[in-house]
Formats: structure tokens, sequence, C-alpha cells
């Protein structure tokens, strides 16, 4: 099978199955295995792409072109791949995951959030492997889109508004910044085509670079820079699959991957690092970093902490970029992916903590863990993760970076990194010691008392911590992927 049929079949294999799960939608066992169908098939494609590509296969094609120059096209480079390959793993866990979630908790409109999250996925896929700005901000809409469905899942006044924000934030800043700095690199570049080292090259320089690349950053609005990161907040009322999807799989990540796509593909890092009009981006993500860390440690509610925590791991990627060394730039390639496996454990295990016991802030979960062990054993790798601790994936993204801000004698950077971790351990650690060793109140009746979520929960959580966990050991593919992206 030839590499442009498998990149077809990349973005037509969920297109169908959101079709299929839809029409078997009076059948929950058959929707079920419809999505499992979908998601481990897509999964076989990518990994097929990914050996080709990891060998130095670079497929493209053109699937439509609507005027010269102006085409919906697809071409696959190695960080596209690392980003396809983190959905595509992450896409059969999350289903498993969202059985027993949705079962356990006797969720409306689980046809819809099946059928939802499939359209997500293509869109993913759309995005991970765009070959041009067009084709990149055609599927990033169409991610925006299809996620407000499921942000809004619960249907209450609560959800309606946190829907509102995510997508009024979302679509304001691509269609106010993201899509007039394409229109406006295609006029100076004379091309939307991404390239390595850069299409802008010397054609746009001082000031004028300077505002491109601010209409960039924040036109990728779900890469969360402050002050545009209060949709990623907002839609927390959706269901915690939901959120494992924003936070993890497919929303944030195609921000961040966005953004770092651009610096390395549209303007190239070599003449940002020449032209001296990043500091301010340096500057930006750090104080998000700082700060978010900061809101994250006063929240008690659990799934805000974690937010919050997203929007200072997400401007990781950012600042890693901002540097403007190559192997920081491997650094925040890394950080996409341990970012995605230790999120989608703390997430699924708030999840699984929300089914089981019905908590919802972490000023309940005194002595949790001794009830749910598996779970917050998870919770606990994840956590680590986040904070940067050897084995977990984070200490290596978190190395690159900190060798990239030395290289280039970036001492605010490093400072940043520091103190984040040093915020990252405050407002992670006392949860893992409330969970282990507090004593639990007991509780009142039988009624009350619980162990751990449904298996399919566990399960879930249990393969994504281990990941986190195989990372640290086995980064050589990610790795590899990196080193190329930046001509390493």
């Amino acid at each position: 099978m030839t590499s442009e049929t498998l990149i077809w079949l990349s973005l037509l294999i969920p297109s169908v199955g959101a079709i299929l799960i839809w029409l078997t939608r009076k059948n929950n066992n058959l929707r079920e295995s419809m999505t499992f169908a979908t998601a481990i098939s897509l999964f076989f494609v990518v990994i097929t792409l990914l050996v080709r590509v990891y060998n130095g296969e670079r497929p493209e094609f053109t699937l439509l072109e609507m005027l010269p120059g102006l085409s919906v096209h697809f071409a696959i480079e190695p960080l596209g791949m690392l980003f396809a390959t983190i959905a595509a793993i992450l896409w059969p866990i999350n289903s498993l995951y969202s059985i027993g979630y949705m079962r356990g908790n006797n969720e409306k409109n689980q046809s819809r959030f099946y059928t939802c999250f499939a359209i997500a996925i293509a869109a993913t896929m759309g995005i991970a492997f765009s070959g041009n700005l067009i084709t990149l901000f055609v599927f990033y809409e169409v991610l925006t889109l299809s996620t407000y469905p499921l942000v809004t899942h619960k249907g209450d006044a609560s959800a309606k508004r946190g829907g509102r924000i995510y997508l009024g934030i979302l679509i304001a800043t691509s269609i106010g910044l993201l899509l007039p700095a394409i229109i406006w690199t295609s006029i100076v570049a004379g091309t939307t085509e991404f390239a390595s080292g850069g299409i802008i090259g010397d054609k746009l320089q001082g000031a004028m670079l300077g505002i491109l690349l601010f209409l960039y950053m924040y036109g990728i609005g779900k890469a969360a820079l402050m002050p545009i990161h209060k949709w990623l907040p907002s839609a927390m009322v959706a269901p915690t699959p939901v959120s494992a999807l924003l936070h993890a799989v497919a929303v944030v990540k195609a921000g961040v991957f966005s953004v770092l796509k651009v610096i390395v593909y549209v303007f190239g890092i070599d003449v940002l690092a020449d032209s001296g009009v990043t500091d301010w981006l340096l500057y930006i993500a750090g104080f998000t970093i700082i700060v978010a860390s900061l809101i994250a440690l006063q929240q008690d509610n659990l799934k805000k902490r974690l937010a919050y925590s997203t929007i200072s791991q997400l401007s990781y990627v950012i600042l890693g970029a901002a540097i403007l060394a190559p192997i920081s730039a491997v650094g925040a390639a890394l950080h996409i992916a341990a970012h995605a496996f230790g999120k989608v454990t703390l997430f699924f295990a708030a999840g699984s903590i929300y089914t089981a016991a019905h908590k919802t802030e972490i000023s309940q979960l005194d002595g949790i863990g001794r009830r749910m062990p598996w779970t917050m054993g998870a919770f606990t790798i994840g956590a680590l993760s986040m904070i940067g601790i050897p084995p977990a994936a984070g200490f290596l993204s978190k190395w690159y970076m900190l060798l990239g801000a030395f290289e280039t004698e970036q001492l605010v950077a490093v400072g940043v990194i520091i103190l984040s971790t040093l915020l990252n351990t405050a407002y992670f650690i006392p949860i893992i010691y409330r969970a282990f060793f507090k004593q639990e109140t007991p509780p009142k009746d039988a009624e009350h008392s619980h162990g751990e979520a449904p298996i399919q929960i566990v399960v879930a959580l249990t393969i994504t911590a281990s990941l986190t966990i195989l990372l640290f050991f086995f980064h050589q593919v990610p790795l590899e992927l990196a080193n190329q992206m930046v001509g390493r």
C-alpha cells in the first residue's frame, strides 16, 4: 500500500467511523465496538506511516487545488508524524476509558459524544499531516467546531456558558489573527507551503517580522498563551474523557504543535534567532508558565488545578521554541509527547475518583489512595512526569530545554524552568500526600463506601501511566523524529 493511500486512510477511517458510530447508536455494544474498531484501524495505519517517515520517507499529495497556490495539501514531516502517533496511540485507550466513564456515570448523549470524538480525531490527523498553512487552518477550524458539542455535553447552563467562551475565544483568535497572518505570509513569501528552514527568509524583517510572529502566536489560541487562556478552564465543565481529549489527545496539542511548526517551517529557527524579535515571546511564555502555576496552586477543584497546570505546561513548548536553539526545539517536541501521556493519566485519575467516590475537590481526597491504589498510583506517576522527576518522561523534555537555554545563555528561561518545577512540586505533591498519608474520614454508611472505578477506567489509566514511564526508557523514536525536525 502506498504512503499516499495511507494518508488518505488516516483521514478517512475516523471520518467513516463517525458515520458508522452514529448509525449504530441504538445498540450500545455495537456502537462502542465500532468506536474500538475505528480507533485500532487508525492506530495501525499511523504506525505504518511512522515506520516509513522514521526511515526518511516524506509522503505527500494534494487533495484539492481551489486556485493556483491555494490547495488542500498533505505532506508528512517528522513533527507531524510525532503528533499523529500520539493521537493514534491515545484514541483507543481513551475509548476504553470512555466506556467505563460514560456508563459508570449514566451520561446522556453518548452516541453524539463518540461521533464528535471521531470527527475530532479526523481533524487532528488533518492538522498533523498538513502540508501548508491553508490545510492547517481548515482542519484547525474543524477541530474547534467538532469539539464544541463535547464541551457542552452536559447541556446545563454551566456547560453552555463554558462552550460559549470556548468557541468564542478560539474562533475569534483564528479568524481575527491567524487567518490574516496566513494571508500576509502568502503575499510576502509567495507560498503557504511548509519548508525546512522556513519560507519567510529575508522577505520580512524588523518590526514587521515581529508583528507577523505575534499574529501567529496569539492567532493559534489553542496554545493558551495568557491572556487568551480562559477558554481552557471554562471547558472543564465537560466530562473527563472530553477533558482528556482537550488536554492530551488533540486540542491543546494541536495548538502547541502548530506554534512549533510555524516557528520551524514558516519562520525558521535561524531567521528568528538572527532577527532578535522573539524576546517578547520568551517572556510571555515564561510569564504564562509561572502565573498559571501560581493559580493552579490555589485551586481546590482537582480538574481546575489540572487545567491551569496544562496552561503552564503548554507554554513549556512555546518557551522551548522561543529559546531558538535546535536542542531546545527538540525538547519542545518531546514535551508534546511527555505532556500527552502524563496529563491524560492525571485526567483519567480525576475521572476515576469522580466515578467511584463522587469527589471533585482536593480537600476531599484524604486517604483515598488506600481505597483506590491503582488510580492514585497512576496519578502519582503522571504528577512526577509533570514535575520532571525521572524515571518519568517529563524529565527528558525539560532537560533538553535547559540545555538549549544554557547554550543560548537565556538565563531567564533557565530561571523559569527551575522555578516552575518547584511550583509543580508544590501543587502536585500535597495531593499525593493527602491520598496516601492522611487519615480518611470514615464513610457514614456502606452506600458511600467505594473501591476502584470500573475496570475499563482502571485499565486505561494503568496503560497511560505505564507509557509515561516507558517513554523515559524508550524515547529513541520521538527523539529521532524531533532531531529530524531541526536537521540534527
